[in-house]
């Protein structure tokens, strides 16, 4: 059976991530594919348990190394028990985040070291890696202020400005690096002209 396709969107706060995740979704079933939707670090029961830790205002003093340890946890539960399986019996995989996350908010935001993230993303998914990313790019101040209108804050919310532009430039860099894998998408816009870009990108890739 042929291998479904693999696309994850990536993006930092207040990007409009999980409102494009739909209209990608509907765009791809109604080209007749089978999607499966599903996010970072979660999408299996025990990844959104560690999601929950991770995210949780109370657990301000975890530490940088178990952060990245536990989103690698979490991507390894997912990999084995959905996003393997889905892509194996020809499904496509929608993913809200995946490892460019890590690359920018534990390696550009918290400043781990890329040796660390680079062995433990062999360890974990070797060579498997999206056929497509969308990386959804806008000023750190305007992302800021529209998750600020969104949600409460969760733990990665409440960090500096400088974290997330460093965030942002780690992103840029990952997209530098691949741009046969990456299409980055001006998210300043309004929702109907990012939609419009991410189109263009599915007909000109995908075909």
């Amino acid at each position: 059976m042929k291998r479904g396709k693999f696309i994850t969107v990536e993006g930092g706060e207040g990007a409009g991530k999980s409102t494009m995740m739909v209209r990608l979704e509907e765009w791809l079933k109604s080209a007749g594919h089978r999607v499966v939707c599903t996010r970072e670090p979660g999408g299996t029961v025990l990844a959104e348990k560690l999601r929950d830790i991770l995210l949780d205002n109370n657990n301000l003093a975890l530490s940088g190394q178990a952060e990245l340890l536990l989103m690698f946890a979490a991507r390894a539960q997912h990999l084995e028990e959905l996003i393997r399986p889905a892509l194996a019996r020809g499904d496509w995989v929608l993913c809200d985040r995946f490892t460019d996350a890590t690359w920018a908010y534990q390696g550009g935001g918290r400043r781990l070291p890329d040796g660390d993230i680079a062995t433990l993303e062999t360890l974990v998914h070797d060579d498997l890696q999206p056929d497509l990313t969308l990386l959804l790019d806008l000023p750190v101040e305007q992302g800021l202020q529209r998750a600020s209108a969104r949600s409460a804050a969760d733990r990665f919310e409440q960090e500096s400005r400088r974290f997330f532009e460093r965030v942002r430039e780690a992103y840029l860099d990952r997209a530098r690096l691949a741009p046969e894998r990456f299409a980055v998408i001006d998210a300043s816009r309004n929702a109907e002209n990012v939609w419009s870009q991410i189109e263009s990108v599915l007909r000109e890739r995908l075909a």
